[in-house]
């Protein structure tokens, strides 16, 4: 208990000094009795529009060398006064491969709950790819995620994220993520049904000490958002013991 209130602290105490929005890349990796404060915060804007906002705290543990499991909330807003809890969500990734092939294979899924009971809920499910040439760590994820609402419509789309990071130094890490969605298209794909953005990103981790890590991932995308140029300022943070 100790341990955990200390790690709440450290994780408080960053997100103040670095109130930056975050994304992330999902990723493969054993983390067996691992447990984690996990805050993620990110934004999309577009020129002359307010900025949105989606901060999500999070708890995680590695239950297996295969098997990370993270219970989350989100939250959604234009600004820190007018947040409103968006989303209650249940993410569980499970690796197939653990080093024995040149690249390794993850099945990610995410549960999503809407507050709003009206609003349904969604499914997202897909594989994990990873892979090292050298001391650079390549990703390739895709998603599709299935939106069920209260009057039974259903909505599909689907999902992509892509990575190249350099591992410099544990405190420091370069490389260059994207992401981007593509909503459901019977009759091809208008640019208005696609999402497309990529940029520079940051990583690393720190160690207070033998129990307790901090790792942060940061990045700026810019590109096509459903048809309209937009940004988007990303940050993840853990306190991992």
């Amino acid at each position: 208990m100790k341990r955990l209130i200390i790690a709440f602290c450290l994780l408080t105490a960053c997100v103040t000094a670095m109130a930056e929005p975050g994304y992330y890349l999902v990723t493969v990796y054993d983390n067996k009795g691992e447990r984690s404060i996990d805050y993620r915060y990110w934004t999309v804007k577009f020129p002359g529009q307010d900025e949105t906002i989606w901060p999500e705290l999070g708890l995680g543990y590695g239950v297996t060398t295969r098997w990370y499991t993270e219970f989350f909330v989100s939250y959604i807003g234009s600004s820190k006064s007018d947040l409103k809890l968006d989303t209650w969500n249940w993410q569980n990734d499970y690796q197939i491969t653990q080093g024995q092939y040149p690249f390794d294979v993850a099945i990610h899924t995410n549960v999503a709950r809407a507050h709003d009971s009206g609003e349904g809920y969604a499914l997202e499910i897909g594989p994990v790819f990873q892979t090292d040439v050298g001391r650079v760590q390549l990703n390739g994820n895709l998603f599709l995620e299935r939106n069920y609402h209260a009057a039974s419509a259903i909505e599909n789309q689907l999902k992509y994220q892509w990575q190249a990071k350099y591992r410099w130094k544990p405190l420091l890490q370069v490389g260059v993520l994207g992401f981007g969605e593509l909503a459901e298209c019977r009759n091809g794909c208008p640019r208005d049904k696609q999402s497309h953005r990529a940029g520079p990103a940051f990583f690393g981790s720190y160690a207070i000490d033998s129990s307790i890590t901090i790792k942060y991932q940061l990045a700026y995308l810019t590109g096509s958002i459903y048809g309209m140029h937009g940004n988007m300022l990303t940050l993840r943070l853990q306190t991992v013991f």
